[in-house]
């Protein structure tokens, strides 16, 4: 699976984005997808994940109630919805794939990564 994520850019503090999760490959839709994000100087963190079927998705508590992650497995692709933007969001932004256990806020369970995308959020 390779996995290309898009829709980054600068936005004003309050704002919103969507991020999107292209991915390649058959087994998309057997895998859970990961966001993880990264800032300078700080480790990758994790943002949520969604279940292969779309069911229950997860969330960091930084980040509940404000991002929302959705899928489309016909499409091969999931979304990061994000509002509420915060200047603390600012990061680069990864989707991930293919989970190996349960857990999914450890980044190096996941198999799968793509290249990231910037978000800046201004103050």
């Amino acid at each position: 699976v390779q996995l290309q994520a898009s829709g980054g850019g600068l936005v004003q503090a309050g704002g919103s984005l969507r991020l999107s999760c292209a991915a390649s490959g058959h087994s998309f839709r057997s895998y859970s997808v990961g966001w993880f994000r990264q800032s300078p100087g700080r480790e990758r963190e994790y943002v949520g994940h969604i279940h292969w079927s779309g069911s229950t998705p997860s969330y960091a508590d930084s980040v509940q109630g404000r991002f929302t992650i959705s899928r489309d497995n016909a499409k091969k692709t999931a979304w990061l919805h994000m509002k509420s933007l915060k200047f603390e969001d600012t990061a680069v932004y990864y989707c991930a794939a293919q989970a190996v256990g349960t857990r999914f806020q450890d980044r190096h369970i996941w198999g799968y990564w793509g290249p990231g995308t910037q978000v800046t959020v201004s103050s």
